[in-house]
């Protein structure tokens, strides 16, 4: 007897589904549905019996003024997310993780594309809700279930851009490398650090007084609503959205193999026949969907949100992080100065060019796409994605000349207040 896709699709839902309650069920440490007091979180004293009659019969205390700041990045594959995800890591009471969520991807979906099986990335929702509540509240022993092979007495060299963080690559959890020692390369980390004690990282997160996570897989903010108005958490969330014109730009550059067919597109004028749209309608159909909530100021984001354009960022870095820093309630130190101060200048070095690398001449780069793309591929991105050029305040190029001139900004001068 054979079976309907429409079975099929059915049964590889449901076996996901079946995964991820076995990994739930079987995860070493068990969620908390209130956490232990913990004196930077809450002020209720160290009565651990009276904490949980407390957290049972009024499940929405209030915390006290002293606890963590929690901070995610949403953003998109190539929207400068890596950029933002540093002026964050530079800060010394920062504890920062770079796409902790890309292991629950490939545990749930191994196989999943950024651009297809909408369906597939909403099952990837739950179980990245519930480690990104882990992850802030200092539990990182629950990343444990999705690396593989699994850690042994909670030590693994297979976290993901492990040398991306700061924290996992200094004291208590690195002791290569000093406290004098300045910008720590990633490729020194992997080097020298030994594998990661998860142990220790509990620890050096503990020590820290904010936890910020960078993550482009999370599609929308209306998908992190349950994350934001859990009182246990003080969630503040940072999207940064970029021209879509320019994500489609870097994507064609970085992911060849995937983007082909738009490379087919640019080269001889003609679009093939069965080019994968979606690869550019998601990011704008999810934008779209997630800028309109955020603007819309509903109650639950009230102080909790803030839009961030990339090409604010990359014309005037330091004035722009300094209005994220002051939304936040962070001071803003001089490492994170002197960090933006050497990485948006420019560079020709190698390592300035890294599909991943956040050291470049950032004015530049932030209409750089002009260059890049036919006229025929901009004229169908801005159709396409029209909506939300308007709302974000990108303008259309209505020839091939304006498409070139480079003197003729196409970026309005708008501001997105924080809804506070």
């Amino acid at each position: 007897m054979q079976c309907s896709w429409k079975a099929v699709i059915l049964l590889a839902l449901v076996s996901i589904a079946i995964q991820y309650t076995a990994i739930r069920t079987f995860t070493a440490k068990p969620f908390h549905i209130c956490p232990v007091p913990n004196p930077l979180n809450c002020g209720l004293g160290q009565d651990v019996e009276s904490f949980d009659r407390m957290c049972d019969e009024y499940p929405y205390f209030n915390y006290n003024s002293s606890r963590k700041t929690h901070i995610l990045i949403l953003a998109t594959t190539r929207s400068g997310s890596s950029f933002v995800g540093q002026l964050f890591n530079q800060h010394s009471d920062v504890f920062y993780l770079f796409e902790p969520l890309y292991h629950v991807q490939t545990t749930l979906i191994p196989h999943l594309s950024p651009s297809r099986y909408a369906v597939e990335r909403r099952v990837m929702l739950g179980a990245s809700r519930d480690l990104l509540r882990s992850l802030y509240n200092c539990d990182l022993y629950f990343l444990e279930s999705y690396i593989k092979p699994q850690p042994a007495n909670h030590t693994t060299d297979k976290l993901f851009r492990r040398g991306a963080s700061k924290a996992l690559c200094s004291m208590p959890v690195c002791d290569a490398f000093s406290p004098s020692d300045g910008n720590i390369e990633e490729g020194d980390c992997v080097r020298k650090c030994a594998s990661l004690n998860l142990t220790l990282a509990t620890e050096s997160c503990r020590e820290r007084r904010h936890v910020a996570i960078k993550t482009v897989r999370i599609p929308e903010v209306n998908d992190l609503k349950a994350l934001i108005e859990d009182p246990r958490l003080n969630l503040k969330v940072i999207q940064l959205v970029r021209d879509p014109r320019g994500i489609l730009s870097s994507r064609i550059e970085t992911f060849r193999d995937t983007y082909r067919l738009w490379r087919i597109w640019r080269a001889t004028g003609r679009k093939p026949y069965n080019l994968d749209l979606t690869q550019l309608t998601t990011v704008c159909d999810d934008f779209l969907n997630s800028v309109s909530t955020g603007l819309s100021r509903p109650p639950w984001l009230r102080g909790r949100y803030m839009l961030v354009r990339y090409e604010d960022l990359a014309r005037n870095p330091l004035q722009k992080t300094k209005e994220v820093y002051e939304f936040l309630g962070l001071s803003l130190e001089k490492s994170v100065v002197d960090w933006i101060h050497n990485n948006t200048r420019g560079n020709n070095d190698v390592s300035a060019k890294h599909k991943y690398g956040t050291l470049r001449d950032s004015a530049a780069n932030a209409e750089s796409w002009r260059l890049k793309l036919s006229h025929d591929i901009v004229d169908y991105t801005q159709t396409v994605c029209q909506h939300i050029l308007d709302e974000l305040g990108y303008k259309a190029v209505n020839s091939p000349e304006e498409l070139k001139n480079i003197s003729l900004s196409l970026i309005e001068d708008k501001t997105f207040i924080p809804f506070l």
